[in-house]
């Protein structure tokens, strides 16, 4: 199964121009890829885990393995050629 990991906060701009992409992909690929929203506010301990810096950041797992990140505002096609690493 691969997981998307979706590093975000409610008063970061970027993270709100992506919801609607994640969103999208949520619809898109349900039952194929889990979609986790991590707040950092909520959850700094994932996201020190994970090395997160600066968000939004996009982190897919395949198998528990890390095999593509992503920062800041993405476009779903980059998103999605994450999934196909």
């Amino acid at each position: 199964m691969i997981k998307l990991l979706d590093f975000w906060a409610p008063w970061c701009g970027p993270c709100q121009i992506m919801t609607p992409v994640i969103e999208e992909l949520d619809k898109e690929f349900k039952g194929k890829v889990e979609i986790e929203k991590i707040n950092v506010d909520e959850n700094q301990s994932k996201a020190s885990e994970y090395g997160v810096m600066s968000i939004p950041t996009y982190v897919v797992l395949k198998d528990g393995k890390e095999v593509g990140r992503k920062i800041g505002v993405t476009s779903k096609a980059d998103l999605l050629a994450l999934f196909k690493s």
